[in-house]
């Protein structure tokens, strides 16, 4: 009965931004599980390569390139997936923007940058997808960060904008559970082999410090994400709405392992 919950054979899944790091983790896993996978991301060659990779896997794939603060291109490269696939069954969204900045030092552009595609990104997938989703039993998944309940230095772009997502996923849990959808929040923490990982962990030295903040004392993966996703899309988490859910090995209970006085010394 377990294997027939995890068998996503025939569903369609869309992943937004995933063509890299966790995202194209949890690509990859549900192309595994025998789903069809569709990918969106702003690159065309990113995009080309996941597609590549995941037919490799054995999946039915499809993509488009759009920036997910383009309204009108998301919309037409979701009703492409839709006319392709004739289903929406599970939405990944999780494009997102990063860098740190203290307060006094961000300009309000790069507070709106962060601000458009992590917050404004999110609601705008929500929107393109809604009219396309299996109703009822579509889940929606979107990735959020620790920073939308831990204030850190130099991150309030992304603790404003995350957190904010976050109540995107509780609205929209409220909104869309009478038509059968649900929507929940996936918080990963620091998960290796990731760009924003590599630009804040570059030397073993920092590495070894954000590990020691963990109290399971390692990194996360990709995979460890992309199972707490097939999870929550699966039969498993039928009644499971409006979750928000840290995949982070503890590392938020230990108030990140001092990762916000790092940040500020970066900024």
């Amino acid at each position: 009965m377990g294997d027939v919950m995890f068998d996503f054979n025939g569903k369609a899944v869309l992943v937004v931004g995933g063509t890299s790091g966790i995202n194209r983790g949890v690509a990859e896993l549900f192309a595994l599980q025998g789903a069809r996978v569709a990918v969106a991301s702003r690159n065309p060659a990113k995009v080309a390569d996941t597609l590549q990779a995941l037919e490799q896997l054995g999946a039915e794939a499809a993509g488009f390139s759009a920036d997910v603060r383009d309204m009108a291109a998301l919309e037409q490269g979701v009703r492409e997936v839709y006319q392709r696939f004739g289903t929406l069954d599970v939405v990944i969204s999780g494009a997102a923007g990063n860098f740190p900045a203290l307060a006094e030092k961000l300009s309000p552009n790069g507070f709106k940058s962060v601000m458009d595609i992590d917050l404004l990104g999110t609601f705008q997938v929500m929107k393109a997808v809604f009219p396309y989703l299996r109703k009822p039993g579509a889940s929606v998944i979107n990735i959020s960060a620790p920073q939308a309940f831990i204030p850190m230095m130099a991150q309030i772009h992304v603790c404003a904008a995350k957190a904010g997502v976050d109540m995107v996923t509780r609205t929209l849990a409220l909104e869309w559970g009478s038509a059968g959808i649900r929507v929940n929040s996936v918080v990963p923490g620091p998960i290796d082999g990731t760009e924003g990982m590599a630009r804040l962990a570059p030397t073993e030295e920092i590495r070894s410090r954000v590990v020691a903040g963990v109290p399971l004392r390692r990194f996360g993966t990709p995979q460890d994400v992309a199972r707490v996703c097939l999870f929550l899309a699966s039969e498993l988490a039928g009644f499971v709405n409006g979750a928000v859910i840290p995949v982070d090995g503890g590392w938020s209970q230990n108030g990140c392992g001092g990762m916000s006085d790092y940040l500020g010394s970066l900024a």
